[in-house]
């Protein structure tokens, strides 16, 4: 059987081959599941989410008219499934489940203090820095992802780290608002 190649796989996804598709998702599941469990914080729904996003990737793959751009793409829609479920979460559930890891034990209260303050930031730059450094993309994938100039994206790394610094006191200690 002859090797296909990422691009011609994305391709034939897009013409609607499931087996195509599947091969896609094989190769790209270990990076969307740690891109939804550094939004969410929780196995279960990271992978509801990923479910959602698979569902609504192979909806819409025929509509996708530049199949080299497959893997950003999906990601952009993993993210905006992310931040659907970060919406209802919101609504009531209780904080410590939504500062616990994958594993169901509470996170360190300066882990959590980090989410938190990433949470209170703004979208451009959460996004950037979760996707550079908990899905470790390059900053062409991200700005990718988010369609917007890799300058961009390079000054809201910066800006966003720079915003994370100046809430840290000497030594590694987060001052509290």
């Amino acid at each position: 059987m002859e090797e296909r190649t990422y691009s011609d796989l994305a391709g034939s996804a897009c013409l609607g081959s499931e087996t195509a598709f599947a091969e896609l998702m094989s190769l790209l599941r270990r990076r969307m599941y740690s891109i939804a469990c550094s939004y969410l914080r929780n196995e279960e729904d990271a992978l509801k989410v990923l479910q959602e996003t698979v569902e609504r990737a192979w909806t819409g793959c025929g509509r996708l008219r530049k199949p080299e751009l497959f893997t950003p793409w999906i990601i952009a829609i993993l993210i905006r499934c992310c931040a659907d479920e970060q919406k209802v979460r919101r609504r009531g559930i209780p904080t410590e489940q939504i500062y616990s890891d994958n594993h169901g034990k509470i996170m360190s209260d300066r882990d959590s203090d980090l989410e938190q303050r990433l949470e209170r930031m703004k979208p451009k730059y959460r996004h950037v820095l979760m996707l550079r450094y908990a899905a470790d993309l390059t900053a062409a994938d991200i700005a990718a992802v988010l369609k917007c100039p890799e300058d961009t994206v390079n000054s809201r790394l910066h800006q966003g780290l720079k915003l994370l610094q100046l809430e840290v006191q000497p030594g590694g200690v987060f001052r509290h608002a």
